[in-house]
């Protein structure tokens, strides 16, 4: 049973709710200093500047913007409503479209034509977890 009910999406969630919830809905998100975060790990620059600008854009059409902590081989996406002043609604939502994007991949299971990269370390550049 959840630890947590869904608030509205200006209410603050308590920190005991945050980490009940990334448990049960996110579990390679962490909640620090205020933040939920998540690190995702790239293979290098290439990977990297991927996943920020698919941040970049999720972010800018939610209307609700991240900090990023951006270096060579990963990037640390940072959630709070400032406006709230703690973490509701929005950066849940915003958190599990970021992580539904950059981790997705075709599978043969999906019946997908999308192949993905091949198995080749040259063409890898997102860390799957």
């Amino acid at each position: 049973m959840a630890q947590w009910r869904r608030k509205t999406a200006d209410e603050v969630y308590g920190d005991d709710e945050v980490k009940a919830r990334l448990a049960e809905e996110l579990p390679a998100w962490y909640l620090e200093d205020g933040w939920i975060r998540r690190k995702y790990k790239t293979s290098g620059w290439k990977g990297t500047l991927m996943v920020v600008n698919t941040v970049g854009h999720l972010a800018e059409a939610a209307w609700h913007h991240p900090d990023l902590n951006v270096s060579y081989a990963f990037v640390v996406v940072k959630l709070a409503n400032h406006a709230a002043k703690g973490i509701t609604e929005k950066d849940f939502a915003l958190a599990k479209k970021i992580e539904d994007t950059v981790m997705w991949r075709p599978g043969a299971d999906e019946g997908s034509a999308l192949e993905g990269t091949p198995d080749d370390p040259r063409f890898k550049y997102v860390k799957y977890d």
